[in-house]
């Protein structure tokens, strides 16, 4: 499937794939994205109450810009965090090298950071930084079987128009059994079936602003 580099409204870049008319990161802003349906809606509510450490997952690793941006904000708290970053096909070595995150973070005291959380081993447990641990693992989502594990999951899956399977209740229960009571999923989508399907399994489901393009987007939490 044919891939390219883009640049997003806000200037940062993405992966499209013209194939899909989809992006890795929404076009009307990568940084804009992440930031707001993982770190604001999801990382700061988790944070909300005093926390030390806690534990991620991210559904859909890409290109480790979530990861990337939550190392810099466990820096910034003074939090400790275990990623755990799920990918069935990573990307490759030349597309990596064509991401700008690290000039538009304004990051380049942490440019090493990056370079490690794309050159580390799959299938092995490394230490970023001192307040980042990172395990990537190349698996499908139906393939997960974590228990109880995590405190925040963030769903980057491809859109439901083009993988509508991984946005189904069998997907979400097996999220709903990853997170640790009290845990919170943050997604992208707004779609009903979505929203329906982690009603479903348990969730409890907030429709919450968008980020910039979309008017809004779920939270869900295992109450």
């Amino acid at each position: 499937m044919k891939r390219e580099i883009i640049i997003t409204s806000d200037g940062s870049t993405s992966i499209h794939l013209p194939d899909w008319d989809e992006q890795y990161h929404s076009k009307h802003g990568a940084i804009q994205e992440a930031k707001h349906v993982f770190i604001k809606t999801g990382l700061y509510k988790y944070i909300e109450k005093p926390v030390q450490q806690l534990a991620i997952l991210e559904i859909g690793f890409g290109t480790g810009l979530n990861a990337f941006i939550t190392s810099l904000e466990a820096k910034e708290k003074n939090i400790s965090v275990s990623y755990v970053g799920v990918e069935a096909y990573p990307v490759s070595e030349n597309e990596i090298e064509s991401l700008n995150y690290v000039s538009e973070l304004n990051a380049l005291a942490f440019k090493k950071d990056f370079e490690h959380i794309h050159k580390v081993a799959w299938e092995e447990k490394h230490t970023i930084s001192d307040n980042f641990q990172l395990l990537k693992r190349k698996q499908f989502f139906e393939d997960i079987d974590d228990v109880n594990a995590f405190d925040l999951i963030y769903f980057d899956a491809f859109g439901a128009k083009n993988q509508p399977e991984l946005w189904t209740e069998s997907i979400f229960k097996k999220m709903y059994i990853a997170l640790k009571k009290g845990g919170i999923l943050t997604t992208y989508s707004a779609k009903g079936s979505v929203r329906r399907a982690m009603q479903a399994v348990g969730f409890t489901v907030e429709r919450l602003e968008g980020p910039p393009g979309k008017r809004e987007m779920l939270r869900a939490t295992k109450s």
